[in-house]
């Protein structure tokens, strides 16, 4: 592609050399360039890619994208300065794929928690209704059947855009995307086309990233903010900031609630481990799905559904058929009688909503057992409460590590102990390794009881001292369900 043709959607400040030569590739890695590569200088948190210019060229750029010219010129090279080159990244990626937003339905979900859910089941939803469709999101991306590994929640510029054009190719109609605020706030969803914005909630999370709750916030928002007339915004009016997100938004504005009047209101008539029965803009619909949460989640569903045109009554009869999403209140039945839960939750609000939803069910008929950890180099601030939201909701609450990544785990239990008083901690185990804290709580469980596993969900991992080791919750869950006798009788 002719340099030129990159730039189309990109302000440029100033430029040295011609931008009518042909480029073979955009890359942000110098260690990925190749020659005729335009290779983009972006200013990250760990290292600052305009100090790897000179690298890049070595290696074949022939063009540079950067904030700041760098003070020593080669004549064979054209650099490029802009204002903000994770954006310019963004815009030039989606025109180096053929603009591939533009040529689908994209729908973006954003919010603390339910991101994943309401993406993957609006997913699975259109599927079953006979459409193409793709998903992006923190499990799993998948073009129609075919399934990519995710490595973040939202992947870079590049691979973003490489992902959508995979769909376009592939006869997809519509894709699901989860919009984190990582995402937004580093322009890696710069040059996309969005068709809609879902809102699910914000509680405090990312601090250790955005440093303060009002960046976090504000992250969240400029998403909505640059939507175009012709789009829609659904928010979630239970949350006390849903309708912030709309204030400044061009978007058609619609709203969905379990406890007001909205465009799409969903009431819970009945539930249990089983599942819920639901009255979903007065129409009785079961799901296999539990939990206040997951009513709030399926409402969203629902209205996203309805707003891209499908019919109401298709629409529930397939949300009485969808299951939940790996990892998200996931239950596991035991051979002993007692009931497993797998859950992502990972932020005070999230845990809070998890283990309410248990004891509701549960109305003192049975004890929770919560296995909860942090992880590590991130928002220390919440240690103590996910301590204090895991022992105030259970009988007893068994704190152990999560993904201590490249700090001792013991350092993280002791500021998830500092959260708790006398009485509290007596209610408290505390155990390092996660393996051993799950089969305690499995061994502690008597019938009719229920063990939360919290934090890491889908995961597949634990992460110590950098480096990924392979950790299952569910397979750990099974393995207890085989092995182990409990080990107390009321």
């Amino acid at each position: 592609m002719i340099l030129e043709e990159l730039l189309q959607n990109v302000i440029i400040k100033k430029t040295i050399g011609g931008i009518e030569i042909e480029i073979s590739g955009i890359q942000f890695d110098s260690r990925k360039v190749e020659e005729g590569c335009i290779f983009v200088a972006i200013r990250g948190i760990a290292s600052d890619g305009h100090q790897y210019i000179p690298v890049a060229i070595e290696k074949g750029a022939v063009a540079v994208i950067c904030e700041e010219i760098p003070s020593e010129i080669n004549p064979k090279v054209s650099y490029l300065k802009v204002e903000n080159s994770s954006d310019a990244l963004g815009k030039m990626s989606s025109a180096w794929y053929g603009y591939p937003s533009m040529k689908m339905i994209l729908v973006g979900v954003t919010g603390t928690n339910g991101k994943t859910t309401i993406a993957t089941l609006l997913y699975q939803l259109f599927r079953q209704l006979g459409h193409k469709s793709g998903l992006l999101s923190t499990v799993c991306n998948y073009v129609n059947d075919l399934a990519v590994e995710a490595t973040h929640t939202t992947p870079d510029a590049l691979a973003l855009n490489e992902l959508l054009s995979q769909m376009v190719e592939d006869g997809c109609e519509y894709a699901f995307m989860e919009v984190s605020s990582h995402a937004v706030d580093q322009h890696r969803i710069a040059g996309l086309e969005f068709d809609g914005g879902i809102f699910t909630n914000i509680t405090r999370d990312h601090i250790d990233y955005h440093l303060t709750f009002e960046n976090y916030l504000k992250a969240k928002k400029q998403f909505f903010d640059t939507l175009s007339a012709n789009t829609f915004a659904l928010t979630n009016a239970d949350d006390k900031n849903g309708l912030v997100m709309l204030q400044n938004t061009k978007a058609k504005k619609y709203t969905y609630s379990l406890q007001t009047m909205a465009d799409f209101k969903t009431r819970i008539l009945e539930h249990s481990f089983e599942g819920m029965l639901l009255d979903m803009n007065d129409r009785e619909v079961n799901v296999s799905f539990i939990g206040r949460f997951n009513a709030s989640n399926l409402s969203a569903v629902f209205g996203a559904a309805v707003l891209l045109g499908q019919d109401e009554l298709e629409v529930l009869r397939i949300i009485s058929l969808l299951h939940s999403v790996s990892g998200r209140f996931e239950t596991l039945h035991a051979p002993a009688d007692y009931t497993a839960i797998v859950d992502y939750a990972h932020t005070p609000d999230a845990l809070n909503n998890v283990i309410g939803t248990i004891n509701q069910i549960l109305q003192g008929n049975g004890r929770l057992i919560s296995v909860v950890g942090c992880g590590g180099n991130r928002d220390k601030g919440k240690r103590p409460m996910m301590a204090r939201e895991a022992v105030n909701g259970s009988w007893k609450a068994i704190l152990t590590s999560d993904n201590p990544r490249f700090e001792e785990p013991q350092d993280i239990l002791n500021d998830m102990l500092a959260g708790l008083d006398v009485v509290e901690k007596a209610k408290s185990l505390t155990i390092v390794d996660r393996r051993e804290a799950i089969r305690t709580a499995c061994a502690l469980a008597q019938a009719g009881d229920v063990v939360l596993v919290a934090g890491k969900g889908h995961e597949n991992y634990q992460i110590i001292q950098g480096v990924k080791h392979h950790f299952d919750d569910k397979e750990v869950v099974r393995e207890c369900f085989l092995g182990f006798i409990p080990l107390l009788k009321r």
